[in-house]
């Protein structure tokens, strides 16, 4: 099998001459249509700009490009790529499907669209120098322009020549793909995080991505941040990746490599982490750097695009194209352990707008869907099982969050390097109250209508078995919940929370009915309409499903959390990472055993396996593995202050309380109130 480089050498030159001639082609549409009136030859002119803008670009990126240019110059370039979907200026955007339909009708206009969309995607690939992938795409407006030219106004073919070059697979631009995802040699932005100067910020426009106040604000400060604790924080990540695998009692020896998924600004962190990793015998995958979006509405917008190609035959097509990539590829996957997820907090609420002009999935697309992405993962069990990888998130503040930033970064950090031993002795005293239990009962206070019973398994052996995980900081940083998969069988109840942010979107007053463990109904008041309300909820939350089980049960006890949420006002704002270990949360969708469910597993401190690792619905994986994973885990936490108490009830009635008026009241729990108790004091 050709290597990276040589595979992207091979489609370059083999594009090379069509390359030429369809960029000289387009110049001419580009001059001939400049300034015409007609809304089909403006459109034309607008993607014959957008693809020779890109096609220069490509030929100037170089490393000399970022050293030799200004950083108001490199400002003002990066600037003119994103412009056009910040809020202000995306309500006349060909990419905003409200003013394309406006213009075009509601036929054309969501098509023309997602067209845009595609053609704006093409900036990847100048920025990583794949004229192959250009040359595909003037040859597709090439195609486009001879009905844009005529005005026509055939949806039906223009849907033909835009939908044609998605379903034409190839077996060596999926390669580059998953090289690019799992190849460490060609990892995407090793030179960027290990050499450039970060001193100049210069270095921040090389990504080809939204760059804004967040990354650059990001970058200053770790640029001056105290070594030693940059230090202290890599150390502990190091531990905390792989005390994940030693739990878990997986061998990570097996492994060589890992991917680190950062937030770009974060570079003098991961760069650390680089070398602690190397050091350890793994090697480091840099190929997902995030940044700031410009504008959130427009991900939103065109979020089901793929309605337009998604069928029956595309995705069988997919799917055996994809096996036989993996498959020649499977040197790489093996050696894949996992990923390290920086994740981050303190943007702007996202509120989105609900356009019924946006293109939408049918319901047969919806299984087609669910079956594509439950298949997906069989490939990559067969490579990358669950049962010999792990992960590892960790979550910090943006700029964004406000004058305050510096402060919270450091309470974040305090909170991330909580001494997870300690707080697992702790949170063991919790586990052996739960254990009793056959159900547990959760009831909110103060307007929260929360009033739900959790079913628990039944323990075959409590001597040996726990229901509960003992949730230390490994996979999940900082420390601080113990869960486990309830039977959905008899799990009845409300969950409601006033307010509450899930995948960086708002839901006010967020009621979700359980009935056996299932969703049955929900609701929220985020519109005035219930049928927004509930679309927004299904579309969102539920996606592609009508239903979705209760997949965990967790009670959160990092107190020092929420004090922080507190004690800057940015509770709405927080992580789910963070918040889901502030109080008792509720995860719908897969267990957190999904793909692994056999795979044993043992509590920290008692050395208890946990067996409640599947429940009814994760169990169909025996008959029906397509009815048994849904790939949504969301999960939706209640705060303390709206919680009224959380109690464990015996199969012989006792009711003892874990949570009573906001406070772990279990004998060895008590410590877990000091920052609670602390910061009240404080304020009164």
């Amino acid at each position: 099998m050709l290597i990276h480089k040589e595979l992207i050498q091979k489609l370059n030159q083999g594009a090379k001459a069509e390359y030429e001639k369809g960029l000289q082609e387009v110049k001419a549409i580009w001059e001939e249509e400049h300034n015409q009136e007609d809304k089909f030859r403006k459109f034309a002119f607008a993607i014959a700009d957008k693809l020779l803008f890109y096609s220069e670009l490509e030929k100037e990126f170089s490393d000399n490009y970022y050293k030799e240019n200004s950083p108001d110059d490199l400002k003002a370039t990066n600037s003119q790529l994103f412009n056009e979907l910040k809020a202000e200026n995306y309500k006349a955007c060909y990419a905003n499907p409200e003013y394309t339909s406006a213009v075009f009708g509601t036929e054309l206009g969501p098509l023309f669209a997602s067209y845009y969309t595609s053609v704006r995607s093409c900036l990847n690939f100048a920025f990583e120098h794949k004229r192959y992938a250009l040359q595909r795409k003037l040859g597709q407006f090439l195609e486009l322009y001879e009905l844009l030219k005529n005005g026509s106004e055939e949806t039906s073919q223009y849907k033909e020549i835009i939908i044609k070059l998605t379903k034409d697979l190839h077996i060596d631009r999926t390669t580059i793909h998953i090289l690019e995802q799992f190849d460490p040699e060609i990892s995407k932005y090793v030179d960027i995080v290990m050499n450039a100067d970060l001193s100049n910020i210069n270095y921040l426009y090389q990504y080809g991505k939204n760059i804004s106040a967040n990354e650059i604000k990001t970058a200053e400060f770790l640029l001056n941040y105290p070594e030693n604790k940059i230090n202290k924080l890599v150390t502990a990540m190091i531990k905390a990746y792989i005390r994940g695998f030693e739990l878990s009692r997986k061998d990570i020896k097996k492994k060589k490599t890992l991917k680190i998924i950062y937030n770009i600004g974060q570079e003098r962190i991961v760069r650390e982490l680089v070398k602690g990793f190397n050091a350890k015998g793994l090697k480091v995958i840099l190929n997902d750097a995030i940044s700031t979006s410009a504008n959130r509405q427009y991900g939103y917008d065109h979020r089901f695009d793929k309605a337009l190609y998604f069928d029956k035959d595309f995705v069988n097509r997919m799917l055996a194209h994809q096996k036989e990539v993996m498959e020649a590829c499977s040197n790489h996957l093996v050696k894949f352990s996992g990923p390290i997820f920086f994740n981050k907090f303190g943007e702007k609420p996202f509120k989105p707008v609900q356009k019924k002009t946006c293109l939408k999935l049918t319901g047969e697309q919806q299984k087609l869907n669910q079956f594509y992405n439950v298949s997906m993962n069989k490939l990559h069990q067969k490579y990358m099982p669950r049962t010999e990888t792990s992960f590892s998130i960790i979550g910090f503040p943006v700029p964004d969050i406000g004058e305050q930033y510096e402060a919270i970064f450091e309470d974040t950090l305090a909170l991330n390097m909580i001494d997870t031993d300690h707080h697992e002795q702790i949170q063991q005293h919790i586990v052996d109250v739960l254990d009793k239990a056959d159900f547990v009962h959760v009831k909110g206070k103060n307007d929260n209508l929360t009033d739900i019973k959790v079913k628990m398994q039944k323990l075959k052996d409590p001597a040996k078995h726990t229901n509960f995980v003992n949730c230390g900081a490994d996979v999940n940083i900082p420390v601080g919940e113990v869960f486990t998969s309830p039977t959905l069988k008899a799990t009845n109840g409300v969950l409601h929370v006033k307010k509450t942010y899930l995948k960086s979107m708002r839901y006010e007053n967020l009621k979700i009915t359980f009935k056996d463990g299932y969703v049955k109904e929900y609701t929220c008041s985020n519109f005035k309409g219930e049928e927004d309300n509930k679309s927004y909820i299904q579309e969102n939350i539920l996606f592609p499903h009508q239903t979705l089980p209760l997949g965990e049960f967790a009670i959160g006890t990092n107190t020092m959390a929420h004090v922080m949420s507190k004690k800057y006002n940015i509770l709405p704002i927080m992580p789910v990472l963070i918040v889901e270990k502030m109080g008792p949360h509720f995860a719908i969708g897969d267990t957190c055993f999904s793909w692994e469910e056999d795979f044993a597993v043992f509590n920290p401190i008692d050395g208890k396996e946990i067996t409640a690792r599947e429940n009814e619905h994760s169990a169909m994986r025996k008959t029906d593995i397509q009815k048994a994973y849904t790939n949504c885990h969301t999960d939706i936490t209640l705060p303390y202050e709206e919680l009224d108490f959380i109690s464990a009830i015996t199969e012989e009635g006792e009711k003892i309380d874990i949570i009573r008026n906001g406070r772990f009241v279990i004998p060895g729990t008590e410590e877990l109130n000091d920052p609670l108790n602390n910061f009240q004091d404080c304020n009164q």
